[in-house]
């Protein structure tokens, strides 16, 4: 099947005796035990929620077709699905390279490992080729980076990065979150692991926070499994439910939001009022070539960043004047979002590798959702006006 056809149907759910073929929500905490659960292959029962519930299991049969896994977890948020792995993996002595441009609390999450259980941690320069030769010369164990990095937007060069890898046998965690799988699939390339925050784009109405790992092992996802058990970090029914619904729509999404950002970054490129604009459909983006070989589709995703002529006090005057973009956190939904990083998912930086990587005062992270584009661009315009 192709991702259209998945998105609808690859949950395989079927009630035959109400010939039901949307799944309803099991809000179910426990299950009949020792019948024989037909939810999955893995060794489980399904018998208590926090281990499996149905609505999870839908929802990770889709994800693992859509990345071209063996198999998916879900989890009850994307930090969940990163501490869960990470606990699964890491000892003391492990060494994790992590690009320096991650979300900021995944950055955070490695240094309190390495404070309290001993990992080294390599922090890398986030460029496609910083990464290859920190694997020739440190050989890590684990190498975690974004397919479209937070928030300058930088691409990487997975296939490189993962024949590397797979030379020098290191685990390679990539977190698709930007890209979504409709771009790229990196476990095709050498990724053993592929995170989703499914609270962005998968998901894509901006009311539901979760969390997904997909797997090229099921040795893996067995192991990984246990900890989600253990900890007590699975995806509750209602919110699987609630994502199963939004991921039926997540190409159109996609689509419409991506068409809508190249407008939006083609005229911020040509606003006097903008020092620097980063989206990788940009002609003139270093990371056009890498996208167009890469990416399924011929889009490059939906969020822009920018950077404001006037730092801080521009941000501030453009922020107070915004009619249709809210200011908040997050990307990936159907309204548009409007994001400083300074203060929110990079916060934890340090400044002087913020500044090195760009990530300045005037920087802007816009996610573009299924607004009109002509109106987001006037909304953009008056509030330019006020700089």
């Amino acid at each position: 099947m192709r991702d259209e056809t998945i998105l609808i149907h690859g949950h395989e759910f079927y009630d035959e005796k109400y010939g039901v073929f949307i799944p309803p929500i099991y809000l179910s905490a426990v299950y009949e035990q020792n019948i024989s659960s037909k939810l999955t292959d893995r060794a489980t029962e399904l018998k208590y929620s926090r281990e499996e519930n149905i609505n999870a299991r839908a929802l990770e049969k889709i994800l693992a077709k859509l990345e071209k896994g063996v198999d998916a977890l879900v989890f009850n948020s994307g930090m969940a699905a990163i501490s869960t792995l990470l606990m699964k993996l890491v000892k003391r002595d492990t060494k994790l390279l992590i690009s320096q441009e991650m979300y900021g609390t995944s950055i955070t999450i490695s240094e309190i490992l390495e404070n309290k259980i001993g990992i080294k941690r390599i922090l890398e320069f986030p460029e496609t080729s910083h990464i290859i030769k920190a694997i020739t010369t440190y050989k890590p164990d684990i190498v975690f980076i974004e397919t479209i990095t937070n928030p300058t937007l930088r691409v990487f060069d997975i296939e490189s990065i993962g024949k590397v890898c797979k030379e020098y046998n290191c685990k390679l965690i990539v977190d698709n979150t930007f890209a979504t799988p409709i771009l790229i699939n990196p476990l095709i390339y050498g990724a053993n692991y592929v995170i989703h925050s499914l609270t962005k784009y998968i998901a894509g109405h901006n009311d539901v926070i979760a969390g997904a790992i997909i797997f090229d092992s099921i040795e893996e996802v067995n192991e990984t499994w246990e900890w989600r058990r253990i900890m007590g970090t699975i995806l509750s029914p209602f919110e699987a439910y609630l994502s199963l619904r939004g991921i039926k729509t997540l190409k159109v999404r996609l689509m419409k939001s991506s068409e809508s950002a190249k407008a939006i970054a083609e005229y911020l490129h040509d606003h006097p009022k903008i020092e620097k604009v980063y989206y990788p459909g940009l002609s003139d983006s270093p990371y056009r070539s890498i996208a167009e070989r890469l990416f399924k589709e011929k889009i490059f995703g939906g969020v822009v960043s920018f950077v404001v002529r006037g730092g801080r006090e521009s941000v501030r005057k453009i922020f107070s004047k915004l009619r249709i973009i809210r200011p908040s956190p997050s990307l990936g939904g159907t309204e548009s979002l409007l994001t400083y990083p300074i203060v929110s998912a990079s916060r934890n930086i340090p400044v002087d590798i913020r500044e090195k990587i760009g990530i300045v005062e005037g920087l802007l992270r816009l996610s573009i959702g299924l607004e009109d584009a002509d109106d987001l661009i006037e909304d953009l315009d008056q509030a330019l006006r006020e700089v």
